[in-house]
């Protein structure tokens, strides 16, 4: 005999509606009857003597201040005028990071605090205001937690199939753009250690830092402008992109070896440099092949499992720490491990979509922020630092322009493609920043040289579109001539 089992049904009373308003009314006229009863009978109490260090009710503790409020405002300015420059720049034929991060120069003394110090202050307060730099530190953890995400994004966008398809060409260009840039950074060192710098800083640890500044290249920002424009999938751009990630690859290796190098004393600089080099040595040799194996076991797999997420998160957190604890700053860590992981792995595809945006819109505009308020422009007050920036600038073009050009020439590449291969290698964007912001908060590079070096940055990624569309016009993209 079967029987059915029927869903209870809710029933109310209907009542007027006066009388649900009374009771409502009845119960707030309660609450505040016991509230005064409660403080009548507590005013008759008595609480044991204040401990010493206790803040009295109603006087905040000196130098208290609201660092939550402060860095909330400043990452809605940020992410709110980037986007919107962003957005003009793109108009432009420009990738939008390039207005994110001018962005950040026009919140900061540069245009900001230049015109109203107090509105800037509204973001970041005043020294006197924040003595212990309170909301500084709060938004450079941020801006750190914003840019080693960001590293490991990179790393596993690294395509190392494409990489290897095109070697021939790729290692010797790449190589090529990172010799010669750093060979002049460090001959820029000569002139410009005696009249930017001081002598608490080596003069080795300048020098190799003005050299890996010029060398790197902005390998996300070229693979937005090369998307942007069509050229992604053409022989140029794929050997560019190939260019771009080992050059990248190449050039935070040698990052952290100079980090080591400018961190510790000459004894123990080693120490440094055989850590950094026993941390590779593991991440390709132990890691690499089991985050292949877990990569291959996973992508049998209809969804990614609830573990994967916290692990992932956990390693990446682990090669940052890993790194800064040895010496190296803690990006390289983070990108390392995003290189090692396969480039078309469910894992690399899940987590680039899951984080890009947060990190690019959220996390990253704190490090534009950082950047902004570390850049000044006004120290730029005569005609010859305005001289050294330009030269700055030459030089760099030079030296990355250049290495490029004759490399993919000897590599057998017609010389409208080698120059088009050269202003690709010459984009710097956000790499160089990142670059630059380690040399500052190291104390090797000081605040107007950093302000030139930004500007180079700045310039140089903002030249890569027109000369592209110059030399590689988005109806006419020749494939290079078979190489030698």
């Amino acid at each position: 005999m079967s029987t059915t089992l029927e869903t209870p049904t809710l029933t109310t009373t209907a009542r007027p509606a006066w009388v649900g308003a009374a009771a409502y009314v009845l119960m707030l006229v309660g609450a505040v009857a016991a509230f005064f009863a409660v403080q009548h009978l507590g005013a008759s109490l008595t609480a044991p003597a204040a401990p010493a260090g206790a803040i009295a009710v109603g006087s905040p503790k000196a130098g208290q201040i609201d660092v939550v409020l402060h860095v909330l405002a400043t990452l809605a300015a940020v992410v709110a005028l980037g986007f919107t420059l962003g957005r003009a720049f793109r108009y432009l034929g420009q990738p939008p990071v390039i207005g994110e991060v001018i962005a950040g120069i026009l919140l900061g003394p540069s245009l900001l605090g230049a015109i109203s110090p107090e509105a800037m202050h509204l973001l970041i307060p005043a020294a006197d205001a924040d003595p212990k730099g309170q909301v500084t530190a709060a938004l450079r953890a941020v801006a750190q937690l914003g840019v080693v995400l960001y590293m490991f994004l990179v790393g596993l966008e690294l395509n190392g199939a494409k990489l290897k398809s095109h070697a021939h060409a790729a290692v010797a260009i790449s190589h090529a753009s990172i010799v010669a840039p750093f060979v002049l950074g460090l001959l820029l060192a000569l002139p410009l250690y005696p009249r930017l710098s001081h002598s608490g800083v080596p003069f080795v640890s300048f020098a190799l830092f003005m050299g890996v500044a010029l060398s790197v290249t902005a390998f996300p920002v070229l693979a937005r402008i090369l998307a942007d424009r069509g050229l992604t999938h053409t022989p140029a751009g794929t050997v560019a992109l190939g260019c771009a990630a080992a050059d990248d690859v190449t050039a935070w290796c040698l990052l952290a070896l100079v980090v080591g190098v400018a961190r510790a004393e000459v004894g123990s600089a080693l120490g440094v440099i055989a850590g950094a080099a026993a941390f590779i040595a593991v991440m390709f040799l132990v890691v690499g092949p089991l985050a292949r194996w877990v990569c291959r076991k996973l992508d049998a797999r209809d969804a990614l499992p609830p573990a994967a997420v916290p692990v992932v998160f956990v390693a990446v957190l682990l090669s940052a720490l890993a790194t800064e604890a040895i010496g190296v700053h803690a990006v390289f860590g983070a990108f390392l491990l995003g290189a090692v992981i396969p480039h078309d792995s469910r894992v690399a595809r899940e987590f680039t979509r899951a984080l890009k945006d947060v990190v690019t819109v959220l996390l990253l505009p704190a490090f534009f922020a950082l950047t902004g308020l570390r850049t000044e422009i006004g120290l730029l007050d005569s005609w010859a630092s305005w001289g050294f920036c330009l030269g700055i600038i030459v030089v760099a073009t030079l030296g990355k322009f250049g290495g490029t050009y004759v490399a993919a020439k000897f590599t057998g590449y017609d010389s409208r493609i080698a120059a088009a291969l050269g202003a690709m290698m010459n984009t710097r964007g956000l790499m160089g920043l990142i670059v630059l912001d380690i040399g500052l908060s190291m104390g090797v590079i000081a605040p107007t040289l950093f302000a030139m070096m930004v500007l180079m940055a700045l310039v140089t990624t903002l030249a890569t579109a027109p000369a592209l569309a110059r030399l590689l016009p988005s109806d006419d993209r020749p494939a290079p001539s078979s190489a030698r």
